[in-house]
């Protein structure tokens, strides 16, 4: 019986290999890959699962904001996707502060970020305004939601080859998590007291369409900053002033919650187009290899070849 599966096998080889030599290799690849043990000891290091830690918080943030936007409670709805923004940014870090980089670490990471910067905001958004809009309103929070699923999976399987390090300062299209973010400023803005967002039919259309473009600008391949490249070593003379402007911003984000995310999306919404010139003009200054184009550089250059040569070498991928 196992030399007529290993018989059938080597045909059904030969036969795909007559179109293409390349998939059978892909299939054997894709098969050791599943067989393979989620961590190489049999004993974890109990560092390895403090960034997992990090991470479930955050999705029980993300599915608790689900439950709030359903009741109608929406300043808690968006306080927790507020708190699993910030987890998000703080689980990567510790991962590689604690070298606890992991396949099992960096799959639920995207499980979650679906979640967390997909669904609830989705959620949020249609129970808040989008759902007098009935079917329409629906299929727009749902392509929203279908854009984030996307642009993860863009991120977690793109392969390209290295690129120079000041790619890695750019994402390509926008981050789930910004997109969350962005996305609720009709939220905010109404909150700030401009009620009538939410009665009007024309801004019910504007923000169906504004959330439409939200969710193009993730899948999009237009060059975001990333800020990756800030967790490097600063001249010491910036460090006083940097920690006053994390201390000012956690207190404006404390006392005037919606004012502060009102105008911190308008700013990243500003630096968009500054972003995008500034990597055209970065790579106008350093040419891309033959092959490549612009908006394949910016998100491959860490997830692609990392990611594949961990994998095949045994060592975990980075988050």
């Amino acid at each position: 019986m196992v030399k007529v599966r290993h018989w059938r096998r080597g045909f059904r080889d030969q036969k795909v290999s007559g179109m293409d030599p390349v998939l059978p290799r892909l299939e054997r690849e894709t098969w050791r890959r599943r067989r393979a043990p989620i961590f190489r000891h049999q004993r974890v290091p109990v560092r390895m699962l403090v960034p997992n830690f990090f991470t479930l918080i955050g999705l029980c943030a993300g599915l608790t904001s689900i439950r709030m936007s359903i009741e109608g409670r929406y300043e808690l709805a968006l306080a927790a996707i507020v708190f699993a923004a910030l987890l998000d940014g703080i689980d990567g870090r510790v991962a590689r502060l604690l070298k606890a980089s992991s396949r099992f670490g960096a799959e639920l990471d995207s499980l979650a970020d679906f979640v967390n910067f997909g669904v609830a905001p989705a959620f949020l958004i249609f129970t808040w305004g989008l759902g007098d809009l009935k079917s329409l309103g629906w299929i727009c929070v749902m392509i929203f939601a279908l854009a984030s699923a996307l642009r993860l999976a863009r991120f977690n399987v793109a392969l390209d080859d290295d690129k120079p390090k000041w790619q890695t300062a750019y994402f390509s299209g926008m981050p789930t998590p910004a997109a969350a973010i962005v996305v609720l400023l009709p939220v905010y803005i109404e909150h700030l007291g401009f009620t009538q967002v939410r009665t009007s039919p024309l801004m019910l259309d504007v923000i169906l369409v504004y959330t439409l473009v939200i969710a193009f600008m993730m899948v999009s391949t237009i060059p975001t900053f990333s800020g990756k490249l800030l967790g490097e070593r600063i001249s010491r003379e910036y460090v006083l002033p940097l920690f006053m402007l994390a201390v000012g911003f956690v207190a404006l984000l404390v006392t005037y919650p919606f004012a502060t995310l009102s105008g911190g999306c308008l700013v990243y919404l500003a630096m968009i187009p500054v972003s995008w010139a500034r990597f055209r003009q970065m790579l106008a200054a350093s040419p891309a290899p033959a092959g490549a184009t612009p908006a394949e550089g910016p998100e491959a250059a860490t997830t692609g070849p990392r990611r594949i040569v961990a994998l095949r070498s045994g060592e975990p991928p980075t988050r």
